[in-house]
């Protein structure tokens, strides 16, 4: 690995050399072969990737932090960003020695500018900033949830128009994507992400941080569910509910507690897993229809859920539409996403200045090519 000197007098030297050298216009950098680095800091996952031709994995370096947060039953906004400023530059330096480039190969720089936490998205936005700068290259402002969505690109050939139900901690959203990078939200979650309520309800049952796993772990134990309501919303709505759900579910323990008749775990996941499950199921089948979508695309961190993943390629199956969804490393919250994402800009000479600042609330349909 090389030290944090190497690579600062690396940066120096290029960033001095600038004119002497000739170097081309970062326009002119942009449509040779591209290989983007890309920084993700948007929550709780310090990640740093290059990525050759927006399909192309050469490195793909992810630090997490879920130890560290475990204890408080959830991400501390304040500790995360504290712990992405103590990894960043290690986890720079790692992806170049992976990938086996230097700084002067790269084509462009990316980082996930939102949304997120204000404070996370901070440090890697300054960290790109500096590079982008030091090495005289484009700089590329990402929306996370484009990453997330084109992750399968790194895996898939995308055909459009598709159909990707986007499901993670801060997030539950369909989006139609007519055309490469053109995003429209048809559906979104009005209060608790699904990835949320697992949470929530993994707290409940006294299983660790992040409860998605241990839940889906328990589903798939279980013979039997709890009965429990499914949140339809009004007929013919994608949007998504599931505070409702969780409720739901914290009643029947209470209840249940009260009456000296406790309920098993087990039960209990199976039935709010099944009743989660269904409802985006159902929804991002009838979105596939509806929209004459050609693929439904898999993305986010629950991505990783094994239930959600069996229920929709049965679903799909039947329905005659391919499913796609990456592995379960890019599920959750990586830097090569970001850069599959940033290649759509690069393409098109779409580039962000040097003012870029971490939008925590930016909008998906704005961020479109």
């Amino acid at each position: 690995m090389k030290k944090s000197t190497d690579l600062e007098n690396e940066l120096s030297l290029s960033s001095d050399n600038k004119e002497s050298e000739g170097q081309s216009s970062s326009t002119s950098q942009a449509v040779k072969p591209s290989i983007i680095l890309a920084i993700e800091t948007s929550c709780d996952e310090t990640s740093v990737a290059i990525v050759e031709n927006g399909t192309i994995i050469r490195s793909n370096v992810v630090s997490s932090q879920i130890e560290t947060h475990q204890r408080f039953g959830g991400v501390v906004p304040e500790v995360a960003s504290r712990k992405h400023v103590e990894s960043i530059t290690w986890i720079i330096e790692e992806a170049f020695e992976k990938a086996g480039v230097s700084p002067r190969e790269l084509s462009a720089v990316a980082v996930t500018e939102g949304p997120g936490l204000i404070g996370a998205l901070l440090v890697g936005v300054v960290a790109a900033k500096t590079l982008a700068y030091s090495l005289d290259l484009p700089l590329i402002g990402v929306h996370h949830i484009a990453g997330h969505i084109y992750a399968n690109q790194l895996v898939h050939q995308l055909e459009y128009p598709f159909v990707s139900l986007v499901v993670s901690g801060g997030h539950t959203e369909l989006v139609y994507v007519e055309t490469e990078g053109k995003f429209q939200i048809i559906g979104q979650t009005r209060d608790d992400a699904a990835g949320e309520a697992y949470d929530k309800v993994a707290r409940a049952l006294k299983l660790p941080y992040p409860g998605g796993p241990h839940i889906d772990r328990l589903a798939h134990e279980a013979e039997e569910g709890l009965p429990l309501p499914r949140a339809w919303l009004e007929p013919g709505s994608y949007d998504f509910s599931f505070s409702g759900l969780k409720s739901a579910v914290l009643s029947a323990m209470n209840s249940a507690a009260m009456k000296g008749q406790p309920l098993e775990p087990r039960t209990v996941a199976k039935g709010f897993q099944d009743s989660v499950i269904e409802v985006l199921v159902e929804k991002a089948l009838r979105a596939v229809q509806a929209y004459g979508a050609k693929q439904l695309l898999l993305a986010g961190g629950v991505a990783a859920n094994k239930g959600l993943r069996e229920q929709l390629a049965a679903r799909c199956a039947k329905a005659g539409v391919p499913l796609l969804a990456p592995p379960l490393s890019l599920c959750t919250d990586n830097a090569a996403m970001i850069a599959a994402a940033a290649f759509l800009k690069l393409k098109r000479g779409q580039f962000s200045s040097l003012e870029l600042k971490a939008e925590p609330m930016i909008k998906l349909e704005s961020w479109s090519v």
